[in-house]
């Protein structure tokens, strides 16, 4: 995929298809919302704004959740 095909993908993404944890509360707080609605992409946004989006491909999507599994990013 091109960053032309990245950057169309954005806008692909359905609207009410942006999930967030239950943690996070009705005014989004510091966390993101992340959409699966394109088969093969993974859309990841800030969960107080409806503004730009990170895209990433199903291999960076699934490496990203096993490093957060692992605790890869936890502060020591």
């Amino acid at each position: 995929m091109d960053s032309c095909e990245r950057i169309a993908s954005v806008a692909a993404f359905p609207r009410g298809a942006w999930r967030a944890a239950a943690s996070c509360g009705p005014n989004g707080g510091n966390c993101v919302e992340v959409n699966l609605g394109v088969p093969g992409l993974a859309g990841v946004r800030d969960g107080k704004s409806t503004g730009p989006a990170l895209v990433f491909d199903s291999v960076g999507w699934e490496a990203f959740m096993d490093a957060a599994r692992s605790a890869r990013f936890d502060r020591a």
